[in-house]
Parts: C-alpha cells; sequence; structure tokens
C-alpha cells in the first residue's frame, strides 16, 4: 500500500531521533493512510486516504 493520500497528497515526513546524548538517527513519520471506497459519480472504487480527509468529507464514502 503506497503511504500517500490521494486526495491531499499527504505523505512521509523525515527527521531525525535524538537521544538524551544528541545523538542523530534518521527517522520517518507514516502518515494515518487507510483504504476506504470511495463513491465517483455512481461507481465505487478504492482510494488510500488519510484520516484527515476522511474527517473533513473531501470523499464521498460507498456504503
Amino acid at each position: 500500500m503506497s503511504r500517500k493520500c490521494e486526495i491531499c497528497g499527504k505523505g512521509q515526513v523525515s527527521g531525525n531521533n535524538v537521544s538524551h546524548s544528541n545523538r542523530h538517527t534518521r527517522r520517518k513519520w507514516n502518515a494515518n493512510i487507510q483504504t476506504v471506497k470511495v463513491d465517483d459519480n455512481g461507481t465505487v472504487s478504492r482510494k488510500n486516504v488519510c484520516t484527515r480527509c476522511i474527517r473533513s468529507n473531501k470523499i464521498n464514502r460507498a456504503i
């Protein structure tokens, strides 16, 4: 599954773990991506959508 929202494009971001001794190691934060059924003009398809887009009704959920 891709780690990118098909609606807004939100995806992975990267940064550093910083220990108490101030050592830096690379890490990543994944977006909360869910696979949902979406109603696109009468056709039902599955899309990878972030929870922010689901919560703000940027998509029409299919039942």
